[in-house]
């Protein structure tokens, strides 16, 4: 009962650690009036081990329903009762048995809530379909699974996931033993395991949809419409290579591949696919436009980059669509453009602007008139020539700033004086940018401003320009 009090009295801890606590325990509680403990009970407990705390408190602990060992995760005991399916297990199964990812449209940061794609991809025929979920929550892929299942024109059999937690839990092994569906996994880290979906994660989700992010209702209904209207194109218009086998020879592997076919086309061409799947599959394939749905997947990827980039632009999406003709007409010189897919598009840098107050901000028309005045001057000049009508206001590690400033004014005047115009804002950073190196470069002594060629003085044959130039200076 002494023991047991004590540690109660400990708030139940471990006998490793109320072994030391003992004296100090003992002691309070004496001390304090709440308990009297017998000589030879007191003495008995506190040479009491760790071991025998132990041992002692058993029964009650696990009656207190404080000796429950901790349960390992979940997912853990869900892994060991899904079986695991290897690249080479596939053997040539029947349309129906797919592989399933998850592609994430977080955008270069992975933080917060974004929307992601489901995508299921058949081994058979390469038939895939594709999803967006607003969240990664296990009930929301059950439901999202069972809208697909609906979409595809042959019954799914089986599904093969990797081994993330949004797969492997109840949620989604009961689902599929309530269907029917053989759920199975592939092996930590072996990325290979599930090389078919990983290949359409690159070549149908990523090339068109991009790596911008998405992230709300907005951006989950536009991407379900853009799937719509992407699955038939892809599963009916675009054919791909399937391998047929692979020979190692040494370091040499020999890879044979099967004709380039559509998925649509090895559907009908197996003969494990039922009559209903292709009068089904048939009938939809006559009712299709190629260049209507191009044209629609078009409009859409340009509504989703317009979402992704609002909230950097700070104005809302106003998608332009073209009609069908204009559409046709384009595709005839679409290729003199370069890319056309406006998610393949980077986004547009926001322009950097300044970070701290200009420190020149009260002397910049002055500094100006200085500089057209007496332009060969350097920017060590001027801002010695500062300090000493301004003591103590602008330090020497400003000088950079005044660099940059000099650089900027240097670059209208070469620009005037060669085109006769102002420069657009952003001349300096194109890539045709004017070479307008001179020989003052060359004989510069002393502090060039820390300039290149093109930012120093403009070239002697405008000492014209500057008819009260003193003799022996830069011009």
């Amino acid at each position: 009962e002494a023991l047991i009090l004590v540690w109660e009295a400990s708030d139940r801890i471990c006998g490793k650690r109320l072994r030391p606590l003992l004296p100090i325990l003992v002691e309070a509680m004496e001390q304090h009036g709440h308990v009297q403990l017998a000589p030879e009970v007191r003495a008995r407990l506190l040479t009491m081990s760790a071991a025998t705390i132990d041992r002692a408190l058993g029964d009650v602990r696990r009656q207190a329903g404080t000796a429950t060992r901790r349960r390992s995760a979940p997912s853990a005991a869900i892994r060991r009762s899904v079986p695991v399916r290897t690249f080479d297990d596939w053997d040539d199964p029947p349309p129906g048995f797919v592989e399933a990812d998850l592609v994430a449209h977080s955008g270069p940061v992975t933080r917060g809530s974004f929307v992601q794609t489901l995508v299921l991809t058949d081994i058979a025929t390469g038939w895939t379909e594709c999803a967006p979920l607003l969240v990664r929550e296990q009930r929301l892929l059950t439901e999202v699974l069972g809208e697909l299942r609906k979409l595809l024109p042959f019954p799914l059999l089986g599904l093969d996931t990797d081994n993330d937690s949004v797969f492997m839990n109840e949620t989604v092994r009961d689902y599929c033993q309530q269907v029917g569906i053989e759920f199975t996994r592939c092996r930590h880290y072996r990325k290979n395991d599930q090389a078919w979906v990983e290949q359409k994660n690159g070549a149908v989700v990523r090339r068109t949809i991009g790596y911008r992010r998405f992230e709300g209702l907005e951006g989950a209904a536009t991407l379900a419409r853009l799937y719509a209207a992407m699955r038939l194109f892809v599963n009916f218009f675009q054919p791909s290579f399937k391998l047929a086998s692979k020979a190692r020879d040494g370091a040499l592997v020999r890879k044979r591949y099967y004709p380039p076919a559509t998925p649509c086309q090895r559907l009908m061409a197996d003969p494990r696919t039922s009559a209903e799947v292709r009068d089904r599959v048939r009938e939809l394939q006559a009712n299709l436009d190629p260049f209507h749905l191009l044209k629609e997947i078009r409009a859409l990827q340009q509504q989703l980059v317009d979402i992704a980039d609002k909230s950097a632009l700070g104005e809302t999406a106003k998608p332009t669509s073209p009609t069908l003709e204009q559409f046709l007409s384009g595709l005839r010189t679409a290729w003199r453009e370069g890319e056309v897919r406006p998610t393949s598009v980077a986004k547009a840098k926001p322009k950097r602007l300044r970070r701290r107050p200009d420190p020149f901000a009260a002397v910049t028309v002055e500094l100006r008139g200085w500089f057209e005045a007496e332009p060969w001057h350097t920017s060590r000049e001027l801002l010695e020539r500062l300090q000493i009508q301004c003591p103590g206001i602008y330090p020497n590690g400003q000088l950079r700033t005044l660099q940059r400033r000099l650089k900027e004014w240097r670059r209208e005047a070469a620009h005037q004086l060669v085109f006769g115009t102002t420069p657009d804002p952003g001349f300096a950073h194109q890539k045709g940018k004017l070479n307008l190196r001179s020989n003052a470069a060359n004989d510069c002594s002393g502090d060039c401003g820390g300039q290149s060629p093109v930012d120093l003085p403009l070239r002697m044959d405008d000492a014209a320009a500057s008819p009260t130039t003193p003799q022996g200076q830069h011009q």
